[in-house]
């Protein structure tokens, strides 16, 4: 038996947008009171959570891990702020995009126009496993994983090679001749 019910109101055509949308369009357009706002609510509290493991770590390294916990979450903010700059919608204006991206990037270590610009072809490459490589977590196929395995053990065999030919010394690397004696290269 076939449910009448299902798909009954598939045939008429969507003149309006999803409710959800039309909630959260204001959250689409930059906003400079709003970004500022991120900005200060999440670099001072880790500047100052930064002061306080400061102090705190005199005392004690284990009053000042709780800290550095918080203060993981807020780099967490900061990163993404620097995240939002990257893509150009945290502010309207490019510059400002560019300035809090790259003091952002240099909190976070990471380099903001050299990573806007790998970000950029993680975008335009994600989910294409024939385009795969920069800003992708290293996803694998099954013959992918033959070959690195492959690939990972020759490297390995290789730089353990190199280790006991540096080394002029057998006391400091005794087990590399067993070691590289039974694996065939």
């Amino acid at each position: 038996m076939i449910d009448d019910t299902v798909g009954a109101n598939d045939h008429q055509p969507r003149s309006e947008a999803p409710a959800w949308k039309q909630v959260v369009a204001k959250y689409q357009q930059p906003s400079i009171w709003r970004s500022g706002w991120q900005v200060v609510n999440s670099l001072a509290p880790y500047a100052l959570l930064w002061y306080l493991m400061y102090l705190v770590q005199a005392i004690s390294v284990w009053m000042a891990l709780p800290l550095a916990v918080l203060a993981g979450a807020f780099l967490v903010r900061v990163f993404i702020i620097f995240h939002d700059c990257g893509h150009g919608s945290f502010f309207k204006s490019r510059k400002a995009n560019d300035i809090v991206g790259t003091l952002a990037g240099i909190i976070c270590f990471t380099p903001y126009y050299q990573w806007r610009w790998e970000h950029s072809l993680h975008h335009a490459t994600s989910g294409d496993l024939d385009r795969r490589g920069t800003g992708d977590i290293w996803t694998l196929t099954g013959s992918d994983l033959l070959i690195g395995w492959h690939v990972t053990r020759q490297c390995y065999l290789w730089w353990l090679h190199c280790s006991f030919l540096s080394s002029n010394n057998d006391l400091l690397f005794p087990e590399v001749v067993p070691a590289s004696a039974s694996l065939s290269i």
